[in-house]
């Protein structure tokens, strides 16, 4: 029952998709739709398939930073291979789903320090995530601040000096002292003044047009002047008096009039304070986002100051309650039955006969032996309860129960592809990767990820076995067959059952001698003994000498027998490997 209860905040698998990894998400509203159905509004998270290559490669040496920072163990490179899918990427993007497309709970962390990478490895459905990816700006960044230690951040103290050492230091990069607390004012004396300095103050927005508009009132403005901001101003005004009450009040009114002190409360008009209101609900306490989409004439220091001064008016105490009151409406959990119907890429397995691969539609997988079967594309396993069908219908791959579970929930195959143990090779040498892009441009498929898009038919669609009596068919019955003009016309069917019976009645008529196959070369120590013996003619060059009517020199070669000579000598390859006397034991 437990299991099946979800809640706001919780991290849960959403399937879009029968053949697609689930997608990983985290709820944050469960709300009821007018037709009584319960959608979840949540926060998406990405794989690394979801993302460019390229951010790939920024996510790698980010990995690569992490491991020698925190000292991490060893692990092996199918570990390394599986971490990869342990990783997510945390974004600011929301969607809506319908609660019913939720199968299952899982559990998302940011990555610390102290935690060991194959931890997450031992634990079922545990992801970790350390950079925000941005969709619309195809960018990835850390999500937790620097740790600023050093001499650039933290002070260093010095030594106390000793009675009557002087103190070499630049007192004018020092701090500024701005109040004494052993001032010769008592207490009363510093709190009429603060109120003298409120009082000004209050004046001196009456006298302002524009205060004025923004504080129709006299008890608005009189609020506005007890601000701190008039409080700080005065209390500087003392120290830099040396405490004398009546410089300090001649300063506070000068000869052009009474000095006004504003905060970012009163610089700020009210349409600035709705799209800071609008902005805070989008992007929470992420004032750089806010600065950047919202409020792009404003500091970041202005930003943050009226961020605090706001949170003490009453508009912040009035959205807090409408909030509250919002969030005892929405629903708190939801119950999601446990999702039972069969996956469409399941390969039937009734009454013994395995059914169509990848749903393709008149083709069957029939091995005559199980053991003969596919494997499993990640585990290479030829028996399991279960089978699904994996990657396009024409590749006609297959994954076990377990490994099928393992694809849905982390999106990707167990054991690395061949491309990805070449990425993780230390120098790949330049012959392999010619063999593989010349495979490549010939057409030829190369399996490269872990996505069943790219994913190819294994070695043994490839096989093709030949039996000894095809290969004395291709001899004895070569007026039929016609291998050259076979070869030219690849498209028109050969005519089996007539060369079935052809070579039965020849085999009847040969029955005494029967037919010998010599497959096996003759060995190269052999070959370059007879070389040496009998070495191949070079050709005669005439040399004929230059004359007035033959301008450029003239070379005559005597004309090779093609038909008699060969790379190997007087007789051809076939003789030197035994052919000779297979075809002339079938002549006979």
């Amino acid at each position: 029952m437990a299991a099946n209860m979800y809640r706001v905040g919780d991290y849960v698998y959403f399937e879009n998709s029968s053949s697609n990894p689930y997608l990983v998400r985290r709820i944050e509203e469960l709300n009821k739709t007018a037709n009584g159905n319960v959608e979840a509004k949540v926060v998406c998270l990405f794989r690394r398939r979801d993302i460019s290559s390229s951010l790939n490669s920024l996510a790698d040496s980010n990995a690569r930073e992490f491991e020698e920072e925190s000292k991490q163990p060893g692990v092996s490179e199918q570990q390394r291979h599986q971490l990869k899918h342990r990783e997510l990427f945390l974004s600011r993007q929301f969607e809506s789903l319908p609660a019913t497309h939720i199968r299952g709970k899982c559990s998302v962390t940011l990555l610390n320090e102290t935690d060991i990478l194959s931890q997450y490895l031992e634990k079922e459905d545990c992801f970790f995530y350390s950079l925000v990816f941005d969709p619309v700006q195809k960018t990835l960044l850390a999500d937790q601040g620097e740790i600023r230690v050093g001499c650039k951040y933290q002070a260093e103290i010095p030594d106390r000096l000793a009675e009557g050492e002087s103190d070499n230091r630049n007192q004018q990069k020092m701090e500024m002292k701005v109040w004494d607390p052993d001032n010769p004012l008592t207490d009363r004396q510093i709190d009429q003044f603060l109120v003298v300095a409120r009082a000004v103050g209050t004046f001196a927005r009456a006298l302002d047009c524009s205060s004025s508009i923004r504080q129709p009132s006299l008890h608005m403005s009189a609020a506005a002047a007890s601000r701190d901001i008039t409080l700080f101003h005065a209390m500087d005004t003392l120290q830099r008096n040396g405490y004398d009450l009546a410089k300090a009040m001649s300063t506070l009114v000068p000869q052009g009039g009474p000095v006004l002190c504003r905060d970012e409360m009163e610089e700020w008009s009210a349409s600035e304070a709705m799209l800071f209101e609008e902005a805070l609900e989008k992007y929470g306490k992420d004032f750089n986002d806010i600065r950047q989409d919202f409020l792009p004439w404003k500091s970041l220091a202005s930003i943050v100051q009226f961020y605090y001064m706001w949170k003490t008016t009453d508009r912040y105490i009035q959205q807090k309650r409408l909030k509250a009151a919002e969030a005892e409406s929405k629903l708190k959990q939801v119950y999601i039955p446990t999702y039972s119907k069969p996956n469409p890429n399941q390969i039937s397995t009734s009454n013994g006969k395995p059914g169509a691969v990848n749903g393709a539609v008149g083709t069957t997988f029939q091995p005559q032996n199980p053991l003969l079967g596919r494997a499993c594309e990640s585990c290479y396993a030829t028996q399991s309860h279960q089978w699904y069908s994996w990657g396009p219908p024409n590749m006609q791959c297959r994954l076990c129960a377990t490994c099928w579970l393992y694809w849905k929930k982390y999106g990707g195959l167990k054991m690395p592809t061949q491309s990805e143990e070449e990425k993780l090779s230390p120098s790949p040498t330049t012959e392999d990767s010619r063999v593989r892009s010349h495979l490549s441009r010939q057409g030829m498929p190369v399996r490269n990820t872990g996505s069943p898009k790219s994913a190819v038919k294994t070695r043994q669609a490839f096989f093709l076995h030949t039996t000894y009596f095809t290969k004395f068919a291709r001899q004895v019955c070569k007026n039929t067959l016609r291998l050259r003009q076979a070869a030219r016309r690849p498209f028109v069917a050969i005519n089996y059952a007539a060369i079935r019976a052809e070579y039965a009645d020849r085999h009847a008529e040969l029955s005494g001698s029967p037919l010998k196959s010599k497959s096996t070369r003759k060995p190269l120590a052999c070959i370059i003994g007879y070389l040496e013996i009998h070495p191949a003619k070079k050709a005669n060059v005439i040399r004929s000498t230059p004359s007035l009517q033959t301008p450029s020199t003239k070379r005559m070669l005597t004309t090779p027998n093609h038909t008699s000579l060969s790379i190997l000598g007087k007789r051809n390859y076939t003789h030197h490997n035994g052919l000779d006397e297979l075809t002339c034991c079938v002549s006979d």
